[in-house]
């Protein structure tokens, strides 16, 4: 097991417990303080989500059987954090609609009798803008969640790519040292076929003298 994994494992485990703790506790508040708290459980779950896919990066850089355990563990972590991110948006919707609903009355309540239909158009008008600037934002929000998994993805391709340069690199390096091994043995070869050319000259020097001695001995009798 990857002790990273492990580290932002429980980094995480510890995240999703608080920001579970802070939604419960966000229903029972109103106004700023419920604001501030929904902007808390944002950060919580942008770190969180950071914290997913590091995980997710680790967890592809081990071995095979190491990382498919790692990956069902994440595939776990990715629905605990689409629950969350659901339970935060029903929370959220559920504020934005009330507040909306009590601005609304409050503004019927002052200015009943008295408003007009122009009055009403531009009520009307400024709820539409309000509405297509919240599905701009979150159209803003997917294309950013999709640029950083496109990222992610070519992170994990480079670091497969680096992998592969390390294996090849780790290859070449073994191939020189077996050439180096090979020319160190035809030398060795070589110093001892000369060595040993000077030991049977030297022989045959001897054997011929001994000869001619031999020879003129028998000669001079």
């Amino acid at each position: 097991m990857s002790e990273v994994f492990e580290g932002y494992e429980r980094q995480y485990c510890e995240l999703s417990a608080n920001l579970t703790r802070k939604c419960t506790s966000a229903s029972a508040l109103d106004g700023e303080q419920k604001k501030q708290k929904f902007s808390e459980i944002q950060v919580g779950v942008d770190e969180a989500e950071s914290l997913i896919r590091k995980m997710d990066l680790e967890a592809r850089s081990l071995q095979p059987n190491v990382k498919a355990v790692l990956l069902a563990k994440l595939r776990e972590y990715r629905s605990d954090l689409n629950n969350l991110k659901a339970e935060v948006k029903r929370i959220t919707s559920t504020n934005t609609n009330q507040a909306a609903r009590n601005e609304l009355l409050e503004s019927r309540l002052a200015d009943e009798g008295k408003v007009s239909a122009d009055q009403r158009a531009r009520l009307l008008m400024s709820t539409e803008r309000l509405g297509k600037s919240s599905d701009r934002i979150r159209e803003s929000r997917r294309t950013m969640l999709e640029t950083e998994e496109l990222g992610v993805s070519i992170l994990q391709d480079l670091h497969q790519q680096r992998q592969s340069l390390l294996h090849a690199h780790n290859t070449l390096h073994g191939v020189d040292d077996s050439i180096s091994r090979s020319k160190k043995i035809l030398n060795n070869m070589s110093r001892r076929m000369n060595r040993n050319k000077w030991i049977i000259g030297s022989i045959l020097a001897v054997l011929i003298l001994a000869l001619i001695l031999i020879l003129y001995f028998k000669l001079s009798k």
